[in-house]
């Protein structure tokens, strides 16, 4: 299924004809299938989906991290899987901020030391200006100095993403960001999101199974056992009661049994 999205610009990301599978035991399963999407420079996109639906595996395979078994991933005009994995890795901390379910942090590093971290690597010296300004945008004053053993699991989460975003990509990629932030901190997230893209025209594509977290972007695609199989947007959903009735009715089409599928929005 191909979900284009019109207009001029050269795409930010564009995805054709993905497909990866795994072993599983002794059956192969086919993980994402087919997938075809195209995102626009400054857009922010949410890949919405349940449990199983192949979401990170996507969000793995546009990054890099896993090698598809068919089709192309395009970021600003290079084919990711046609590089060398030592060009690959440039690639990626040039262009790219990933943000994790795991935070793998440096445990023997402060906060301000392991969002500065993608500078240090990149050969570039520290910036402070911008990793205060980090410090500052996600709460993290009160921990700017203590390592990560010494906070919760929530300040962590904003550490990884405070990394993700120092180096000024032009795609970021958000695996379940809030899943480990309260309610407060998961609004905040979502707002400095909207503001990249407005005002840097930053690219994000952000996998979430919430639709109170998903309806932060501008438009919603949705996997169901490794397939794009719909495409929806705010013109469509002008609420998030409106988003999730949509995404139940989406999981529930075809499926001989869909427990829990009310329970999505709580």
């Amino acid at each position: 299924m191909n979900m284009n999205v019109p207009g001029s610009a050269a795409p930010a990301l564009e995805v054709r004809n993905l497909s990866k599978s795994f072993r599983s035991g002794g059956d192969m399963v086919c993980a994402v299938n087919d997938v075809s999407l195209t995102v626009k420079p400054g857009e922010f996109v949410a890949v919405m989906g349940a449990s199983g639906s192949g979401k990170s595996t996507l969000l793995h395979l546009v990054a890099g991290l896993t090698r598809p078994d068919e089709g192309t991933v395009n970021i600003a005009g290079t084919d990711v899987h046609y590089l060398s994995d030592g060009d690959l890795t440039l690639f990626r901390r040039k262009n790219i901020g990933l943000i994790f379910q795991a935070f793998n942090l440096i445990p023997s590093l402060t906060c301000e030391e392991n969002i500065a971290l993608p500078m240090l690597l990149g050969g570039a010296g520290p910036d402070p200006e911008k990793v205060n300004g980090l410090v500052s945008k996600l709460g993290l004053e009160r921990v700017r100095g203590r390592r990560p053993d010494s906070m919760s699991g929530g300040e962590q989460q904003r550490i990884a993403i405070g990394r993700a975003l120092v180096s000024n990509p032009s795609l970021v990629l958000a695996d379940e960001p809030t899943g480990s932030l309260d309610s407060a901190n998961g609004r905040k997230l979502c707002d400095l999101f909207r503001k990249l893209c407005h005002e840097q025209g930053t690219t994000v594509l952000m996998v979430t199974h919430n639709p109170v977290v998903a309806f932060a972007a501008s438009r919603f695609v949705i996997l169901k056992d490794g397939k794009l199989v719909s495409e929806l947007d705010k013109r469509q959903c002008l609420t998030v009661q409106d988003l999730n009735q949509a995404y139940i009715e989406i999981l529930e089409k075809d499926s001989p049994v869909a427990a829990g599928a009310g329970e999505v929005l709580a």
